[in-house]
């Protein structure tokens, strides 16, 4: 038996390329839209019950959170969708190469900060 082999991995160690980090992020960003959605069904029925629900949700809107919360679903879901888009480019043949592959993976990290950034503006406006 090796008596070199590690108990214990050290995560911090490893440094991941950047397509497996927008990989990574898709499928968080996933699980961030899963979770967001049932918070804005919810705003959406209670604002659906009557006038008094509408104007409770229409001032909770208001609010520094609930915009930084709305922020950061439509963030998850720009993301997800412009990996998303890579992901099936990438399942038709396209951008399976080591270069492409990297160039695809900057190219959906620059194309989601423009697109957040422009939501950002669009919350807070």
């Amino acid at each position: 038996m090796n008596s070199k082999r590690p108990v214990n991995l050290d995560l911090g160690k490893f440094h991941f390329p950047l397509p497996a980090i927008t990989s990574i992020l898709h499928r968080i960003s996933g699980v961030i839209l899963f979770v967001g959605i049932a918070f804005l069904l919810y705003g959406l029925d209670v604002s659906l019950s009557g006038e008094a629900g509408f104007n409770r949700v229409n001032e909770l809107l208001d609010s520094f959170l609930a915009k930084l919360i709305i922020w950061g679903i439509l963030s998850a879901l720009l993301y997800h969708l412009v990996a998303g888009i890579k992901h099936l480019l990438m399942d038709m043949g396209i951008g399976e190469e080591l270069h492409s592959g990297r160039l695809a993976a900057k190219l959906t990290v620059v194309i989601s900060v423009i697109l957040i950034i422009l939501a950002g503006v669009w919350v807070w406006q």
